[in-house]
């Protein structure tokens, strides 16, 4: 997996992907969106990494979407429609990452861009940040979960005057809309998002997870099903040796130290 484009390292139970094309805006190229897909796979497989931190280099942009240059990699418009199954969507492969994922971001988080930050779980911005859903300005909406991210996140009037207007917002807008949970100075984006990110890590793999789907469920289905499903999986999540770790240090006065199983 190696491309000097998108970086990948893990700095105890925390992966860090990030991007690494400033002078380009960290534009996506079709190589680095099959990077991404293939640190989707590493992270889903690695027992060892429980957070992930997506961020990327430079100060000018977090992301400005794809490399439009670069869009014939994915080939006809049939193969680009599907894209999904050919494991050729990198905001695709952010929603599909099965850990918690903590998006650091700053400067322009542009349409795919946008796309990754909303894919993610938690989403911390520095001052200058600049949303932007530009692609109806050229004759189409995005493609990689724009318009349901957005609607789920910020609320349908919300979303709308973003989507439809094509004009972007900052980080006012964003925390006033749920999009930016907090908001760090450039100097300190990275260092937040490790604590945070590592504070995640510090929990019990399955919870971690299992809290990550069910909130996902809350996103697609009815309350009624939701509150099933969410009892069903905790339920699971009591069977396992990490809840009688939690329960023992609870009752001992002591941090657990949580293995997964």
């Amino acid at each position: 997996m190696t491309n000097p484009e998108i970086l990948f390292e893990q700095k105890g139970h925390v992966a860090v992907i990030r991007l690494n094309r400033p002078d380009k805006l960290n534009a996506v190229t079709a190589e680095m969106d099959r990077t991404m897909n293939e640190f989707t796979f590493t992270i889903n497989n690695d027992p060892s990494i429980r957070a992930v931190i997506l961020t990327g280099n430079g100060d000018r942009a977090f992301c400005a979407g794809s490399d439009i240059t670069d869009l014939d990699e994915y080939g006809d418009n049939w193969e680009y429609r599907n894209r999904f199954d050919a494991r050729m969507d990198y905001a695709r492969a952010v929603h599909l990452i099965r850990k918690p994922v903590v998006a650091a971001l700053f400067g322009f988080v542009i349409g795919g861009g946008l796309e990754m930050a909303c894919a993610s779980d938690i989403r911390l911005a520095t001052p200058d940040v600049q949303f932007g859903a530009g692609e109806i300005n050229w004759g189409w909406h995005g493609g990689s979960g724009q318009t349901q991210y957005l609607t789920r996140i910020m609320g349908s009037g919300n979303a709308a005057n973003l989507l439809l207007t094509g004009q972007r917002v900052g980080v006012e807008e964003g925390l006033r809309t749920g999009l930016v949970q907090a908001v760090h100075d450039r100097s300190e984006l990275d260092a937040a998002a490790h604590e945070l990110a590592g504070n995640i890590a510090e929990k019990s793999p399955i919870a971690i997870q299992m809290t990550k789907h069910m909130i996902r469920v809350a996103q697609n289905t009815a309350l009624d099903v939701g509150l099933v499903v969410e009892n069903d999986s905790f339920t699971y999540c009591m069977t396992t040796e990490d809840a009688q770790e939690g329960q023992e240090a609870f009752a001992s006065k002591r941090a657990p130290v949580f293995k997964g199983r």
